[in-house]
């Protein structure tokens, strides 16, 4: 289990304001700010993914989805604040048959994904 995490970003404002917008859909806001060294965003009261600016370092990121549909918002929100196609939502078999997600390339370089393991359609 993870507890939190956080990625290094060139512009701290800016990430802010695309994070915002592309995780909307999976229920994460801002939460929290230390001034400009550090945002923590999440949802259910907790932040768990945190912003830092320094030098980049392009990560692989998953966020676990409800559903497919919410996997679908995510990825349209995504591209809609500014991010790069890295793989339409759709059934990744090659993974295993229920894993059905979402991958976007941040405007930092890092790969972003909304997934569901649900092995019904």
């Amino acid at each position: 289990m993870i507890d939190h995490m956080s990625i290094n970003v060139s512009d701290l404002a800016a990430s802010k304001r695309f994070y915002a917008a592309a995780l909307k859909p999976l229920g994460y806001s801002l939460m929290m700010e230390f001034g400009e060294q550090a945002a923590g965003l999440g949802e259910g009261g907790k932040p768990d993914f945190w912003l830092a600016p320094g030098e980049p370092k392009p990560a692989h990121i998953a966020f676990r989805s409800p559903d497919r549909a919410t996997v679908d918002a995510f990825y349209a929100a995504a591209i809609a604040a500014g991010a790069r196609d890295n793989g339409a939502p759709g059934v990744r078999a090659n993974y295993h048959p229920g894993y059905y997600g979402a991958f976007v390339l941040d405007p930092e370089g890092n790969n972003l994904e909304a997934v569901i393991h649900n092995y019904r359609p």
